[in-house]
């Protein structure tokens, strides 16, 4: 990280900030733009799926913060750049990281309502709104793609979902960009005591209060979850969703902070499917994947590893 070129525009306290995240290194793509990224990892999750972009019924698109132009389609490019012609195409957003979660909410919707559609296709392309990547004083983004083709059965079962959100946040992250030069925009945090405190604070209860419900709905308790998995944020953010759930973060996630930085919605997914392939978890385990978004937005998914009647 002492590579990245904002450092030299720091404050002292913001570069302490930047070099105490637990961020050591991120991936950075000059050419493709976000959509490039989504239509990579789609191309990679259907062909892993054993599925050509012909068998997408379904193609959502998690939005970018910024689009290469306005009034024009991501969703629509991703959808000609696949070949997925045929496919239902729209896009969910306005979460932030947590703008995961309606998609998949809406993948298990239209897999229930239309018995004839059989794959979802969810992408997302993850790239900075700005030209700096230090998001003072949350995480360092990086460059990359995500995808999940969600079917009626595969190896990971999607059991449920749950998700809040709170108005009064909406505008504390902003980039004010009308009549400015790219160059020039820069996010700012409206109250950073309001996000490091009063967030903070509700952050821990709202997650708690979800988790309990997750699991009461589900007839489980918390020594029926295998592990949790978050999204990367900083080496604190994990020791504050620790502390004030009680619970571990699964070691793949701080494994990938450290070497992707943020990747936005991508970050469970990546997280998730890391700890599949190092056998942090195992077949019939559960897990609990958590999502959090200062706008502000909570969400938790639960699933289930294993080949099962359900969406994957």
């Amino acid at each position: 990280m002492g590579e990245l070129p904002e450092l030299a525009g720091l404050s002292p306290a913001e570069r302490s900030v930047c070099l105490g995240l637990g961020i050591e290194r991120i991936r950075a793509d000059r050419e493709p733009d976000a959509v490039g990224l989504a239509e990579r990892a789609a191309h990679e999750a259907l062909a892993a799926a054993g599925l050509g972009a012909q068998d997408a019924d379904a193609l959502i698109v998690v939005e970018s913060r910024a689009p290469q132009t306005l009034l024009s389609s991501e969703a629509t490019r991703l959808q000609e750049l696949l070949g997925a012609r045929d496919a239902l195409t729209f896009t969910v957003g306005g979460l932030g990281c947590v703008s995961l979660t309606p998609a998949l909410l809406t993948a298990r919707g239209l897999l229930a309502a239309d018995p004839e559609l059989d794959h979802v296709l969810v992408a997302h392309g993850s790239t900075p709104a700005m030209r700096g990547r230090y998001r003072h004083p949350v995480t360092v983004n990086g460059d990359g793609g995500g995808a999940l083709v969600l079917s009626r059965t595969g190896s990971v079962r999607l059991l449920d979902i749950v998700q809040e959100t709170n108005g009064k946040y909406w505008d504390l992250f902003q980039v004010a960009y009308r009549d400015l030069p790219s160059g020039s925009w820069r996010e700012r945090c409206q109250d950073p005591a309001t996000y490091s405190f009063r967030l903070a604070v509700e952050t821990r209860n709202r997650l708690t209060g979800l988790l309990e419900g997750l699991l009461k709905r589900n007839g489980m308790t918390r020594r029926d979850v295998a592990g949790y998995v978050t999204q990367n944020l900083s080496s604190g953010s994990f020791g504050f969703t620790e502390e004030s759930l009680g619970v571990h973060i699964l070691p793949a996630c701080r494994d990938n902070l450290r070497e992707f930085g943020h990747l936005g919605p991508n970050d469970v997914f990546l997280n998730l499917y890391t700890a599949l392939e190092r056998k942090e978890l195992a077949e019939g385990d559960r897990a609990v994947l958590i999502n959090v978004s200062p706008v502000a937005a909570w969400s938790l998914l639960l699933v289930e590893i294993g080949a099962g009647e359900s969406t994957q």
